[in-house]
């Protein structure tokens, strides 16, 4: 797994505030069906691609040079109880990023798809069987500050899963609500100092675990697809 934040971790910046609680009405999440057509509209992701122009995630200008091609799967669980998305917290002892939350996902290898690459990540990090995902389709791209370009690929799972997370790598497999991420009360964004300058980033509730950086902005394209 490849880190791809690019904002400061909790050890290094002001902490930020609490992500928002939900309050408000949230709107119904749309079916299978529906993700997947809005997935494979080109005017609709291309105005999701606008809505943050070159999608630098946390104000981070790329490294100079060209961008190292990456992917990560957002699996949507479909439980009857409501979606959930399943994500990973990064094991401690990892000399880049230690304890943060992530999508399984990596480098593209040479001859890839991210849709291959998004699934094999996926095998290695949390013993997903590749047969089991259903392909939805792709997020626009997120370019990081750290020099890479990161396509999600958003993909369906039915439970049970029969997950085991790779020491080496992952820590722990969680999930966040569905119904948290269509909230438009629940992100916030946080601000903390990073080589000298101020950088704003990313952050969604969670009880355990503190969701920001390149992974809070991916959800929140995806919350931004899903409320239509």
């Amino acid at each position: 797994m490849t880190a791809f934040d690019d904002a400061p971790g909790p050890d290094e910046a002001t902490a930020p505030p609490a992500a928002g609680t939900a309050l408000a009405v949230q709107p119904e999440a749309p079916s299978r069906a529906e993700i997947a057509a809005r997935l494979a509209d080109p005017a609709r992701m291309a105005a999701l691609a606008a809505e943050e122009p070159g999608r630098v995630v946390g104000g981070i200008p790329p490294r100079p040079g060209p961008q190292k091609p990456a992917a990560v799967l957002v699996p949507l669980v479909w439980h009857a109880s409501g979606p959930t998305v399943l994500l990973t917290l990064r094991a401690g002892h990892l000399s880049a990023h230690a304890g943060q939350v992530a999508f399984p996902g990596g480098r593209i290898e040479a001859g890839e798809t991210p849709e291959a690459a998004a699934l094999r990540e996926a095998a290695e990090e949390v013993g997903l069987d590749p047969r089991l995902p259903v392909l939805a389709g792709r997020l626009p791209d997120h370019v990081t500050g750290t020099g890479y370009r990161v396509t999600p690929v958003v993909a369906f799972l039915d439970p049970p899963l029969a997950l085991t997370a790779d020491p080496s790598e992952v820590q722990s497999i969680f999930e966040l609500p569905l119904a948290t991420v269509l909230d438009p009360a629940a992100p916030m964004r946080a601000r903390a100092e990073l080589a000298g300058r101020m950088r704003e980033y990313w952050v969604w509730p969670h009880p355990e675990h503190h969701v920001w950086g390149a992974t809070a902005a991916m959800l929140v394209t995806l919350a931004r697809l899903l409320r239509g």
